[in-house]
């Protein structure tokens, strides 16, 4: 089934998807400082641009949108019915693309680690990780 948009508009569509300071990326940042931690933001030095970086404990995170990133979960496994190949593969290159930067930035030896928008519903959770990684 082809797109309800025409390429024009589907292209203004796209445009206005938040790639940095997203709801989800905010929510982690609050927990991170809350538990007193000093991050950097959007390294674009370092491959796959981490959305926090903590450069003392050699930590990256990445927060990811289910959807956007394959996740497992009941959204990230949603296909939507209009146009699905397209979505399909876009889905499938991001998840690519994601296990590249991870890769590089652990050849560097950095710890990376990603947080799920899934994830940040139980806000108890996300503190015991928090807490967890940044004790290591």
């Amino acid at each position: 089934m082809s797109d309800v948009y025409s390429a024009e508009k589907r292209s203004a569509v796209m445009r206005r998807v938040k790639g940095a300071n997203t709801t989800p990326e905010m929510k982690v940042r609050k927990a991170l400082t809350r538990l007193g931690a000093r991050y950097r933001l959007h390294r674009k030095d370092l491959p796959g641009n981490p959305d926090i970086v903590l450069p003392g404990r050699r930590l990256a995170l990445f927060v990811h949108g289910c959807f956007w990133h394959g996740h497992d979960c009941a959204r990230g496994a949603r296909v939507p019915k209009q146009n699905r190949d397209y979505w399909v593969a876009k889905v499938a290159r991001n998840v690519a693309r994601d296990a590249s930067s991870r890769g590089s930035l652990a050849d560097q030896g950095w710890r990376v680690e990603t947080i799920w928008e899934c994830e940040l519903k139980d806000a108890a959770a996300l503190d015991r990780r928090l807490t967890e990684l940044l004790r290591r």
